[in-house]
């Protein structure tokens, strides 16, 4: 486990299989990224760190099992003492219960006391499209930028990605890690997301006419299975490479900092609702595993239509 996030397991040797089966468990079964497994074990080590304190002992596992609601809420108290925001407060408990949840699935112990403490709420934030208009000339502009610095190859790349993020809903992620050959499959793309769940998506002429441009105007020779979308030296593209086209883009047109590669995908999804999409089938485009979060695009549509009667109807401006 070099150069991973580990705990110190002199402090919780009582319980060290316990926790080596959940590592096992995220990193085998969930599949979860470096980066999510580390943040996962430092949540908890603090959780468990909490527990010796509080118990004045190192914790256990019968300690784990007779836990009441009244300590998780003590160890959450003591993480807002430490300064924590409701969001990182949140996330610390998710930590929490998904190690319950294995103990359980496992049937290595059960505490449903979990279960009955209520994580920190957290102010709704809804995603952020921007305008049809708005997204189209973003599409333009950054090619235009792209162009005048005498790089028409790399203003054809810029215009493909983000015709994909704004035509597939694709998160960036997605987006730069498709490879040559993913397009050439017909009108139907198959997209590697999150957890490497895969999903169709299909293909509009204005994407494929945009990735083909980008490819006959690259300099390199773009072997099939290799990185599609490469930057000046050849390698796969970094998203910070899309993010600072966009940036560009957003002070030349007045866009707001919340107009972003990733509102396009918001983009994608609200205006599909507004055109009378289907739910579940953006659900499925999206690559949502559950419907209650593409839901959230309803109350942005609903946003969105206001925003767009207020400012186009007359009798909204009286």
């Amino acid at each position: 486990m070099a150069k991973k996030q580990q705990l110190d397991q002199t402090l919780f040797s009582k319980i060290r299989p316990l926790i080596e089966g959940w590592e096992n468990h995220l990193i085998s079964e969930k599949r979860v990224s470096k980066h999510t497994h580390d943040a996962y074990l430092r949540d908890l080590q603090k959780f468990l760190e909490f527990l010796n304190l509080y118990l004045r002992k190192s914790v256990a596992r019968h300690d784990l099992e007779n836990l009441k609601p009244a300590d998780f809420r003590s160890y959450l108290a003591a993480r807002r003492k430490d300064g924590l925001s409701a969001a990182s407060m949140a996330r610390a408990f998710s930590t929490v219960r998904a190690f319950y949840k294995y103990l359980r699935l496992a049937e290595i112990l059960r505490n449903d006391a979990v279960d009955a403490v209520s994580s920190p709420k957290l102010p709704r934030r809804l995603p952020r499209p921007i305008s049809e208009a708005a997204a189209k000339r973003t599409i333009s502009e950054v090619g235009d930028f792209a162009a005048q610095a005498d790089d028409d190859w790399v203003a054809f790349r810029d215009i493909a990605i983000l015709t994909i993020l704004y035509g597939c809903g694709l998160r960036i992620a997605e987006a730069l890690s498709l490879n040559v050959g993913d397009l050439d499959k017909g009108d139907i793309m198959m997209v590697t997301g999150k957890r490497n769940k895969q999903r169709l998506v299909p293909l509009l002429p204005a994407v494929n006419e945009a990735v083909d441009r980008y490819i006959k105007a690259c300099p390199r020779i773009l072997k099939n299975g290799e990185a599609l979308f490469i930057g000046v030296r050849g390698k796969r593209l970094n998203a910070r490479n899309v993010q600072l086209a966009m940036q560009k883009v957003r002070r030349a047109l007045g866009l707001p900092s919340t107009a972003t590669p990733h509102a396009l995908r918001h983009s994608f999804a609200t205006h599909l609702l507004t055109a009378g999409g289907d739910l579940r089938t953006i659900q499925e485009l999206l690559g949502h595993a559950d419907l209650s979060t593409t839901q959230h695009y309803t109350d942005v549509d609903s946003a969105y239509l206001l925003d767009v009667y207020n400012n186009a109807h007359p009798s909204a401006k009286k």
